[in-house]
């Protein structure tokens, strides 16, 4: 059955599905990201101490250094307004997430479950999948403060790259609507692969990751932020496809049998 529903209902569906999903994303983010991040905070205390012992070595005698500057936040405060920010940020993306379902089902004749699905794995794709394998996350003491300007807007550009190969994607799936369907599916995941890489190879590259970062702990901080947008995104989709199975049933009226006489 097609999706149905005002703009309203679908927004409220979308709120409801992007909390639930931004509190499960933070959940995973707390077990499983947490610990990879205070390893690598670790790493870059200790390559501070070592800067600041050299510097100090350096300086003359009598010379004192000033008080250091406390964090605004501390790390226990920042471990649990994880689960704020995710939480506030689902709900911000199951917002637009159940207005671009309004306008999609107008083009789509995917029942409303599969178009939550569909619409789900196009914006993971887009805004995670093809920023994240050109511009990978990197943990506390990996980076340039900077250039963090430019990669900011190196990520920014990706994902417009990501949206627009998903975009072209969907539009040569469309175009071939005469041909059979495994045709059409190839021919629109070939255009989104072929959008992507030409933009990976027009993106410059950066690497800022020094040698002597263990590198299991990149790997595994990088499998973990990706994890956690994925959980993002699968629980939205989800959450969005099973509220709309159960609106539908409830608005469907139950045929009674009909008896005849014998």
């Amino acid at each position: 059955m097609p999706l149905i529903g005002s703009l309203k209902t679908l927004l409220l569906r979308g709120l409801l599905a992007g909390l639930i999903a931004g509190l499960l994303a933070a959940t995973v983010g707390y077990f499983v990201g947490e610990p990879k991040i205070e390893a690598a905070i670790a790493i870059e205390a200790a390559g501070t101490a070592k800067e600041k012992a050299a510097d100090h070595a350096q300086e003359p005698a009598g010379h004192t250094h000033g008080d250091e500057e406390e964090p605004l936040v501390s790390r226990s405060g920042q471990k649990a307004g994880q689960f704020l920010a995710l939480g506030l940020a689902g709900l911000a993306l199951g917002a637009i997430f159940g207005s671009v379902a309004y306008f999609a089902r107008r083009y789509s004749t995917l029942s409303g479950p599969k178009l939550a699905l569909a619409l789900a794995l196009a914006g993971w794709a887009a805004i995670v999948a093809v920023p994240f394998f050109k511009y990978p996350a990197n943990p506390p003491a990996v980076g340039d403060p900077d250039t963090i300007n430019q990669r900011t807007l190196l990520w920014l550009a990706a994902v417009l790259l990501g949206l627009a190969a998903v975009g072209i994607g969907v539009y040569v799936y469309k175009l071939l609507a005469a041909q059979l369907d495994t045709v059409r599916l190839i021919a629109g995941v070939g255009a989104f692969v072929l959008v992507v890489v030409l933009g990976y190879i027009l993106l410059p590259g950066i690497n800022e990751v020094t040698e002597d970062f263990p590198a299991a702990l990149l790997w595994q901080f990088r499998a973990a932020s990706l994890g956690e947008t994925a959980t993002l995104w699968a629980c939205l989709g989800l959450g969005f496809a099973a509220l709309t199975e159960f609106a539908t049933r409830g608005s469907t009226p139950v045929r009674e049998p009909v008896t005849t006489a014998g």
